[in-house]
């Protein structure tokens, strides 16, 4: 693990599940590129914190390999298309970090080198201790398992300190808060306190590997300013699922 820095981080090295939605803005598909901007630059501001900081982009924006399977496509074929919509998210960010002036480096678990690098984790692990923002894509280079999984794997790898799931809403709720007007939002849980309750903080296959690994999970919204440099520091609204 790594050590915090000084300037208020709650943690030395995190790892940032970002949808690809969150990349859409208002937009019904593909990039906005203000959105883009905004998004960057809160990973810069949560740079500035001392934190190590690597970030997993989804491709839901252009391309969920679930829901397009069996549309006269096979599973795994449909999930490796997934799997390239997020090397585009993530070179995408790579270059709107880069013009807010922190180096950034796209690693892909899908071999591609005429456009990124490979994802290696020797490889990621020195560019975060260089200072770099490290955008980790292509999921976890394989067929039915979700960009949360692979989000969870790459932070276990890294010896990360922590997940921030950046998501729509400010936290886990007792039920949908869109839905249900009564939801309650939950400031602390265990691992083994969300799964008895069901409650949906990722994916199946990504809760075990994150309860296996004891990895906090901070589930917070991306759509306030500086949310996740907020989050680092232990500010703002968001629920902290932890052992």
């Amino acid at each position: 693990m790594s050590i915090p820095q000084p300037h208020g981080a709650l943690y030395g090295r995190v790892l940032v599940k970002v949808s690809g939605e969150a990349l859409m803005g208002n937009e019904a598909f593909g990039l906005h590129w203000p959105t883009i901007e905004n998004i960057a630059q809160d990973l810069v501001e949560a740079r500035a914190t001392g934190a190590e900081i690597a970030v997993v982009v989804g491709g839901g924006n252009i391309l969920r390999g679930a829901s397009v399977a069996g549309q006269g496509l096979d599973r795994a074929t449909a999930d490796h298309m997934g799997m390239l919509a997020t090397v585009m998210n993530a070179l995408a960010l790579e270059k709107a970090v880069e013009k807010a002036g922190v180096p950034a480096r796209t690693l892909s678990a899908i071999p591609m080198p005429t456009i990124c690098e490979p994802y290696a984790r020797q490889t990621a692990s020195r560019h975060l201790a260089r200072g770099r923002i490290v955008l980790l894509a292509g999921g976890t280079g394989n067929p039915y398992f979700t960009t949360d999984t692979g989000a969870v794997l790459r932070a276990a790898e890294l010896e990360c300190d922590a997940v921030m799931k950046a998501t729509n809403v400010d936290g886990v709720y007792t039920a949908d808060p869109k839905r249900d007007p009564s939801a309650q939002r939950y400031d602390r849980l265990t691992h083994d306190e969300a799964l008895a309750k069901d409650l949906k903080v990722m994916d199946a296959a990504a809760f075990a590997l994150a309860r296996e690994a004891k990895l906090p999970i901070v589930v917070f919204s991306i759509r306030e300013p500086g949310a996740i440099a907020a989050a680092l520091r232990g500010e703002g609204r968001a629920t902290t699922v932890a052992p």
